[in-house]
């Protein structure tokens, strides 16, 4: 069994599942996680109704929808934190074989919604972006495969994580989503480094993407538009990234105050991929600042953990997933003060989006559950453990 020398849990004879749970799990982060969502939830009464009124539904339409997505999200975190190391990589391996399944039947089934970009599946109550559900389980399925090639006589893991993650990189490119393209690729990087790898083959690696780039920018239209958007030195007005400015400019310390912002009803995506603009306008740089200290916190406390693990797999897999929620989360709030240049990507917890919240959900549960302290030996997890190993 693994073992996690940070902290010491003596099992308690006959305790209860939740309190074993609650006393195991890392509290600043749970908490951080719930700080997160009620801010999601504020934010969303702001920005929600102008899309409500443009879609002929009720005001707070889309905040219902988000709490109950973001009910169900919480709710599968919960679950996962409390399963052991090893259901948490049959679990990533599973949801990353039916994801990637999914993302390649997008051209047959898929729509784009008028977005130029099939990555969606219409369920006609709500839509299933299955790019959200592959990189938490790319990550876990590479986590284990890297790990393995650390065993005597174990596979050629690392080949065989780097062949699927230029499969996987390859045809998220092809719907075009070059931002989930990057974040997965990037995560692999990290996790590759971790666990071993040469800074020559990193440094390499990084130069095959750059090539990418220069390929993607002369033969995608919608990609090269975005690059010189962002190189321009003067930002069209016009824009979502010219109204997200204003709106930040606006906003200064404190806020137009509750209610009194105006980005909303000119960016189509404040709800989603521009909500810190909402945030930033309505109530100033302390919110924005809030913001930052709770990512900060989970990502700070969940690397902090995964310093004192010993078994390669939950350093890996931890790692990789801390990166892939911080990241998202940088690079929204990069594009909004365009420090990045513009990419359709959701901001971690707070934007409305039901894939999007899910997913999030599934990340810190296994984050959660890979970062749960353990005591030296064996540990009776509470969800497929088997006592006795």
């Amino acid at each position: 069994m693994t073992e996690m020398v940070y902290g010491t849990v003596v099992p308690q004879a006959g305790e209860a599942v939740l309190p074993r749970w609650w006393r195991t799990i890392d509290k600043p982060t749970f908490l951080a996680v719930f700080g997160l969502f009620a801010i999601g939830l504020l934010l969303g009464l702001a920005a929600s109704p102008p899309l409500a009124e443009r879609n002929n539904v009720e005001p707070f339409h889309y905040v219902v929808r988000q709490a109950q997505f973001g009910g169900l999200a919480l709710t599968v975190m919960v679950i996962l934190s409390m399963c052991s190391p090893k259901n948490i990589r049959r679990i990533g391996v599973a949801l990353c074989l039916f994801a990637f399944a999914a993302v390649l039947m997008l051209p047959v089934f898929g729509t784009d919604f008028g977005k130029g970009a099939t990555r969606w599946y219409s369920l006609g109550f709500a839509s299933l972006q299955p790019s959200e559900f592959l990189k938490p389980g790319f990550v876990v399925l590479s986590a284990w495969l890297i790990s393995a090639s650390h065993d005597i006589y174990g596979p050629p893991g690392r080949t065989i994580s780097f062949v699927l993650t230029g499969i996987v990189v390859f045809v998220l490119s092809m719907q075009p989503d070059f931002g989930q393209a990057a974040l997965i690729g990037f995560s692999w990087i990290v996790m590759y480094f971790i666990g071993g790898a040469s800074f020559v083959l990193v440094m390499g690696f990084f130069g095959i993407v750059a090539l990418g780039g220069m390929f993607a920018y002369s033969s995608s239209e919608h990609f090269a538009r975005r690059i010189d958007g962002y190189l321009s030195p003067d930002v069209d007005p016009r824009t979502q990234l010219g109204y997200a400015t204003d709106a930040i400019r606006e906003g200064g310390f404190f806020g137009v105050g509750v209610g009194e912002g105006s980005v909303k009803w000119s960016l189509p995506d404040a709800h989603t991929d521009f909500i810190i603009a909402v945030a930033a306008e309505e109530y100033g740089l302390m919110l924005v600042l809030l913001i930052l200290v709770l990512y900060g916190t989970i990502a700070w406390r969940c690397l902090f953990r995964l310093m004192a693990e010993r078994d390669i797999f939950i350093r890996l897999a931890g790692g990789g997933l801390t990166l892939l929620f911080t990241a998202q989360a940088l690079i929204n709030m990069g594009v909004a003060v365009r420090l990045l240049p513009a990419k359709g990507m959701t901001l971690p917890l707070i934007s409305y989006g039901g894939s999007s919240l899910i997913a999030s959900g599934i990340v810190l549960g296994f984050l959660l559950a890979l970062t749960r302290t353990r005591p030296r030996g064996e540990f009776a997890d509470m969800i497929g453990a088997r006592r006795g190993r």
